[in-house]
């Protein structure tokens, strides 16, 4: 257990602004490659700070995956699902009022892992989030923003996991860049160490390959640098921790407790990688603080970190402690608005991606905001009435609404499909995967078909509450994209009157200029209105105002 408060630091919180008093008790999951790890923690408002009170690592191996077809296999989420009963068990124990949990590379890769995910739904009740390489590296900034002080001074971030190797560049304000490679720890040495000790002849091709994989986001984070910038390198992670513990335990004969702040320089990771090579497996494990479990991979993760400070010249790496599971708890606060932000750009990380998304696409943005600004207010006006959803869910569909159209970048015919696709694959920051799959699903059916479950998009919704949203959504989009038909903004007001009593929705409608009878518009509302009846129960009367 763990009874130790960082201080959120004043480059991260700025001037608190706390919307509760009381504290609160939350508990996040990581669910890796390698290991699951859970952080229970308490908030403390008036700091605003939290305190860890309770850690749990399991050593599950999710990455070990089926060889032939890359699926997680039937051992591995057996052990999997048991760590996550005990971490639902610890957290009930502490009393947290909520359990955040995000899985990433093994999950995100493997053709099952959907399926895997919804089994823990189905059999725990525990809503687990996909996120993407790109905003796992933004949230493990955020964690080491919760512990350590910058000074605005540019920092390089490395955290190397089983399955992949997240970068980020930043000085405490927006990163300056976020980067996701699949070199891991556990994924090498299952795919390119077959020799223990590993040969001359097989280190060299280890070492030729990581260096290839870094070198491209490597170049892309030293473009960014200032000149006469020099930054210091910062190490998260347990293969990092561990190769700390080594050299600790070697050079000075104690390891620091903890760890956070400990340093180490690549020459002396140089003579830790030159000694592991000459070692098997038993021998690693015989290493003070090296388990079974972590000898085996520790070769190939020690290399990633050698590799990886040498290409960006870096000769010393300084451990933090916090990384993802904190990074979700920060994540949490702000959405939460429990840290009234300063800099003001984690908090609204998930707009500015959003348009900047559209930008990319050359989405017409003045049509989509009109669009999106009908949406939310067809959400507002029917919320307790014809839905009971909150604040996140009406982002959601706002941000389905500014980039539904663009799909038309790839071509006009069937452009709600590639505006899934591109919605999908476009690395949104400050969402989850399942929250993407749920935008992109909503920008899909604002024309022609409803969801329905032999679509393939709509399938990819691993959680009963995000194709609910979906279902109910939706038919609140096709209404507004209809309300513009004509892409002039010839509505300029719309007032929702709800009767269900006499089975019908009145949707009045205010004109921007007079003795426009917005003839289009109504015909456009007239043949969507469909999905909104079949949804609601209710018949849709359009009533054009004088």
């Amino acid at each position: 257990m763990v009874n130790t408060i960082y201080k959120l630091e004043s480059q991260l919180m700025g001037i608190p602004g706390m919307s509760v008093e009381h504290e609160r008790i939350l508990a996040a999951i990581d669910v890796g490659t390698n290991s699951i790890h859970m952080v229970v923690v308490r908030i403390q408002p008036t700091l605003p700070a939290f305190t860890i009170i309770v850690k749990e690592k399991t050593t599950v191996r999710l990455g070990d995956r089926d060889q032939q077809t890359g699926n997680l296999t039937e051992a591995a989420m057996a052990r999997a699902m048991d760590a996550l009963r005990r971490c639902q068990e610890v957290s009930k124990s502490q009393n947290a009022e909520q359990i955040i949990a995000v899985a990433t590379s093994a999950v995100r890769e493997a053709p099952n892992g959907k399926d895997f995910l919804r089994q823990v739904e189905a059999e725990l009740g525990l809503w687990i989030n996909l996120i993407s390489g790109p905003e796992e590296a933004r949230r493990i900034y955020l964690g080491v923003l919760s512990g350590m002080e910058f000074n605005q001074q540019p920092h390089i971030i490395i955290d190397i996991g089983g399955g992949s190797t997240e970068l980020v560049l930043g000085d405490g304000h927006e990163p300056r860049t976020l980067s996701s490679t699949k070199v891991g720890a556990v994924r090498l040495t299952a795919e390119r160490v077959t020799t223990h000790p590993i040969s001359n002849v097989e280190f060299q091709a280890l070492q030729g390959y990581i260096r290839g994989m870094l070198e491209r986001p490597v170049e892309e984070l030293k473009a960014h640098l200032r000149p006469g910038e020099v930054p210091r390198l910062v190490g998260t992670s347990g293969t990092i921790e561990a190769l700390a513990t080594i050299y600790a335990r070697e050079s000075q004969g104690a390891v620091p407790n903890p760890l956070n702040g400990y340093s180490f320089q690549l020459r002396d990771l140089q003579e830790i990688v030159n000694r592991l090579r000459k070692l098997s497996y038993a021998e690693r494990s015989q290493i003070p603080g090296i388990n079974d479990r972590r000898a085996e991979i520790i070769l190939a993760g020690a290399l990633i970190l050698q590799e990886a400070m040498t290409l960006m010249e870096t000769s010393a790496i300084v451990i933090c402690e916090r990384s993802l599971r904190e990074g979700v708890i920060v994540d949490w606060m702000l959405t939460h608005g429990l840290i009234e932000d300063r800099l003001r750009y984690q908090s609204s990380i998930r707009q500015r991606s959003i348009l900047k998304t559209a930008q990319k696409y050359r989405v017409n943005l003045p049509y989509s905001e009109r669009v999106a600004n009908f949406a939310t207010r067809l959400f507002d006006q029917t919320q307790g009435v014809l839905h009971n959803w909150g604040e996140e869910e009406r982002e959601l569909l706002w941000a389905a609404a500014i980039l539904h159209n663009c799909g038309h970048h790839v071509s006009h015919d069937a452009h709600h499909k590639h505006s899934y696709y591109l919605i999908r694959n476009g690395d949104l920051l400050g969402y989850t995967e399942t929250e993407v799959e749920a935008i992109a699903n909503l920008a899909r059916y604002h024309r022609k078909s409803t969801p329905k479950k032999k679509h393939e998009n709509y399938r990819n919704l691993t959680s009963k509450k995000h194709r609910r949203i979906v279902d109910q959504l939706s038919p609140l989009l096709r209404i507004a994209v209809a309300l513009d038909r004509r892409q002039i903004g010839a509505i300029k007001q719309i007032t929702c009157h709800p009767n269900p009593d006499q089975g019908e929705f009145h949707l009045l409608l205010q004109p921007a200029r007079i003795g426009d009878d917005c003839a289009l518009e109504l015909w456009s509302l007239n043949d969507k209105k469909d999905a909104f009846e079949t949804e609601f129960g209710l018949k849709l009367v359009p009533i054009l105002e004088e």
